[in-house]
């Protein structure tokens, strides 16, 4: 499916080295202002060629809207957003039309259609997800309504990692080109990153995402548990492995009376001491922050020859050629962000509906 959401729906469409990569946005209410600006630094956020430490395709991702907004705002009707292609070098990947990249998408993709878009992996590329974070954005113009606030960082590169979110600033996380709000852990996660760069390869690293002042009341019973919906739409973005929200597989090592939130009444307003459950209890938000932690692997496309097969299963070796992230985490924080954003739009809306 090419789909996602439920009233707050988007579809994406597009190749990495098509003419173009989109979205339509079906369900946004009327009346919300555009804040173009807005959109586009976001984009920027996520859009490739913006450090050494990032791919060095050239893309400016300067998006167009071309349905369902009228003198700065919402109509109501279906949002269409188009973002052209410009840096496309479809010649790196002429190597690869019959050969499998190892842990990449082109054997399954073969399978399951029984041909594909070889160039820079067409519709499997993380190119896709810039469509979802212009939708992400315009989610955030509208829960700014609410005023509840979306925070992604990263928190982990190999093995190096920051404290928890409460023991950071999350404001100074776009000081530095990795994203990471303790200066000090930055500079080594880039250093690791760019020496790991240098030596042909890839690593992997952790993004964390913190809501706040989400409604008490959000999610479904049973099977859209409001956590089961961030599970789905972090597990949907490119080379994510991993999922965990709360105190994830950590609380295995606790007891029920150490892990219980135990309540409190705090000026009339019930809030918990502790905050193992993630502000999420029985898949329905509680008030508290919501926060999780979304795993990627190391980036698959290395610049070291690998052994693989082509298409009639002779061996074969695949040469790393074009242009890729060594560490895509810095990237990804826009798209967690734009995918939370999206799951908290569209269970808002949901729960208008909830009860007379």
């Amino acid at each position: 499916m090419n789909s996602y959401g439920t009233l707050f729906r988007i579809t994406t469409f597009g190749e990495s080295h098509g003419p173009a990569i989109g979205v339509v946005i079906d369900g946004c209410p009327a009346d919300l202002e555009m804040d173009e600006n807005f959109i586009q630094s976001e984009l920027d956020r996520r859009r490739p060629g913006q450090s050494k430490i990032t791919t060095q395709r050239k893309e400016s991702d300067i998006f167009k809207i071309h349905s369902g907004v009228f003198e700065g705002k919402s109509t109501g009707t279906p949002i269409a957003i188009v973002i052209e292609n410009q840096d496309q070098r479809s010649k790196d990947y002429g190597h690869l039309a019959d050969a499998f990249r190892p842990s990449h998408a082109d054997f399954t993709y073969e399978a399951k259609y029984g041909h594909r878009d070889y160039r820079g992996g067409g519709r499997s590329s993380a190119r896709e997800t810039a469509a979802r974070v212009a939708a992400g954005a315009i989610a955030k113009l509208l829960l700014r309504k609410e005023k509840i606030e979306i925070s992604g960082y990263v928190s982990q590169v190999g093995n190096i990692k920051t404290p928890p979110y409460t023991q950071l600033d999350l404001s100074k996380t776009e000081n530095n080109i990795v994203r990471c709000p303790d200066e000090a852990i930055a500079d080594k996660m880039i250093a690791l990153i760019d020496k790991t760069r240098k030596e042909q390869d890839t690593i992997g690293g952790m993004v964390t995402c913190v809501i706040k002042n989400t409604p008490v009341g959000l999610g479904e019973p049973v099977f859209d548990k409001l956590h089961a919906e961030l599970g789905k739409a972090m597990l949907s973005i490119n080379a994510v492995k991993g999922f965990e929200y709360g105190s994830g597989f950590d609380g295995i090592q606790l007891k029920g009376s150490e892990h219980n939130d135990e309540f409190y009444n705090e000026g009339g307003k019930i809030k918990t001491k502790t905050n193992h459950s993630g502000g999420i209890q029985g898949g329905i938000a509680n008030g508290e922050d919501i926060y999780f932690n979304v795993a990627f692997k190391p980036v698959a496309t290395i610049m070291k020859d690998q052994q693989s097969v082509d298409k009639e299963g002779n061996v074969t070796t695949v040469s790393g050629k074009g242009r890729h992230d060594p560490c895509v985490v810095p990237r990804a924080v826009p798209i967690v962000e734009a995918m939370a954003a999206l799951v908290i739009a569209d269970f808002l809306l949901r729960n208008k509906v909830s009860r007379m």
